[in-house]
């Protein structure tokens, strides 16, 4: 195998390199760009929670897009290119996983990744750059002149798959099935959309990055197809043999005031339902991991605790494990997906549970994109606080969701989802 040049380069900012390769993306079919905004977390967050300040994939040598046998075909792509891989994987996946026959299935790919023609790792004011390009050629892709400027957003009018009063229905009907003793905690999510609105991701993305400044951001773009992602959740990560998982339950806005915003970290820290949550999820993911990973070796190196983002507070609870000798990176992924935080408790009925109740296929969201590396290492983020966009369809698409455990109240779990959804409303310029 041809091994990539190394290019090093002094840069000005990480906010410099984005704003290229987000004038880059108008010309190119493929390009992934994960952004920690590391120069906004003043919070400490969790340990190995950021790995670059920048990682990106642009233009495709090759790539892979299957609905059939996925994980197959990701293995063998991989095995054959021994390179860099940048894409998502669906939520639909686990119609291939678990064996489901879900009605609410598409035609979309269940997975595609690329193999990018230039990888861009920033670090502070380092620029590093793997490809397989000449560094005259490098060079003038680097330094392409991106002095432009968008226009402010203009107003979208989101509107949502079901009513409030459905919505609230809901949350009871599931209520009823953790009573009855169907399932511990259940994900339950809605769609808001907007139909024939012409966007400019691009200009979409700096909007939304700019105010929520989350650690797992990314825009992505595929085809016709953007992703414009800041998330504040990993999935799971693979260094080696050592696999770590993030996951997310309990949230609540941050204050207006000094005062008021240490009233709602206690408010949070201290919840009984959310420190429910997060550890039924917690136990989720340690079995997940315990299929794969050495005997003994599943952690809980971090539990429930709260963390702060720009617009919100998160528990956070961090669980690692050594993977097992020689085993495939893509056995790992079929083992933990879809992810515990966006499913519930035990997850095979949560799902099927989910499928029966959600009006909606979830496609993107709740699925995970990031990268895998030549030596099959890779790091998953979790598709949260999302616009999803087709620019054929002209199709706008916003998932949104909680999870519904025996204590839940419906009224309360609608207005977390507004709480979660309000920096991408603020972002569309709605009302």
């Amino acid at each position: 195998m041809i091994k990539r040049f190394k290019y090093i380069y002094k840069i000005k900012s990480c906010e410099d390199i984005l704003n290229k390769l987000l004038f880059i993306s108008n010309s190119v079919s493929h390009i992934n760009i994960l952004v920690s905004n590391t120069e906004s977390q003043s919070n400490f967050l969790p340990i190995d929670y950021v790995n670059y300040d920048l990682i990106a994939g642009v233009d495709s040598l090759n790539h892979l897009r299957s609905n059939k046998n996925s994980l197959k075909s990701l293995k063998n792509f991989h095995n054959k290119t021994k390179d860099w891989l940048f894409g998502y994987i669906s939520y639909n996946l686990k119609n291939e996983i678990e064996s489901f026959n879900n009605n609410n299935q598409d035609t979309n790919d269940k997975i595609h990744f690329f193999v990018p023609k230039f990888l861009l790792l920033v670090k502070n004011t380092t620029l590093e750059v793997l490809t397989y390009e000449s560094k005259e050629n490098t060079d003038k892709f680097i330094n392409i002149s991106a002095d432009f400027e968008y226009e402010k957003v203009k107003k979208i009018t989101l509107s949502c798959v079901e009513s409030k009063d459905k919505y609230i229905k809901k949350i009871n009907l599931i209520k009823e099935n953790i009573q009855r003793g169907d399932i511990y905690e259940m994900n339950y999510c809605v769609e808001f959309f907007a139909k024939n609105v012409k966007i400019i991701p691009q200009q979409l993305f700096l909007e939304l990055n700019s105010t929520t400044r989350s650690p797992f951001a990314a825009f992505m773009k595929l085809n016709d197809n953007f992703i414009l992602c800041a998330s504040p959740e990993r999935f799971l990560k693979k260094k080696h043999s050592s696999l770590i998982s993030q996951p997310i339950k309990g949230t609540i806005s941050r204050g207006s005031t000094i005062q008021q915003d240490k009233s709602l970290f206690h408010k949070l820290n201290k919840s009984e339902k959310d420190i429910s949550e997060n550890v039924m999820i917690v136990d989720l993911v340690r079995n997940d991991l315990s299929k794969i990973s050495k005997k003994s070796s599943v952690h809980v190196e971090d539990l429930c605790n709260v963390y702060g983002f720009e617009y919100v507070y998160q528990m956070i609870s961090t669980i690692s494990s050594q993977a097992k000798s020689n085993i495939h990176f893509t056995d790992i992924l079929k083992s933990a997906f879809p992810m515990g935080s966006m499913t519930g408790a035990p997850k095979l009925r949560a799902m099927q549970l989910i499928d029966s109740y959600e009006e909606k296929n979830r496609n993107f969201y709740s699925g995970s994109l990031g990268y895998i590396d030549p030596n099959g290492d890779f790091d998953f983020n979790v598709i949260i606080r999302t616009i999803v966009y087709n620019a054929i369809q002209k199709y706008l698409s916003v998932g949104v969701g909680g999870a519904i455990t025996a204590k839940s109240d419906p009224d309360l779990e609608y207005k977390e989802c507004l709480i979660k959804i309000n920096p991408i409303i603020k972002a569309l310029n709605c009302d």
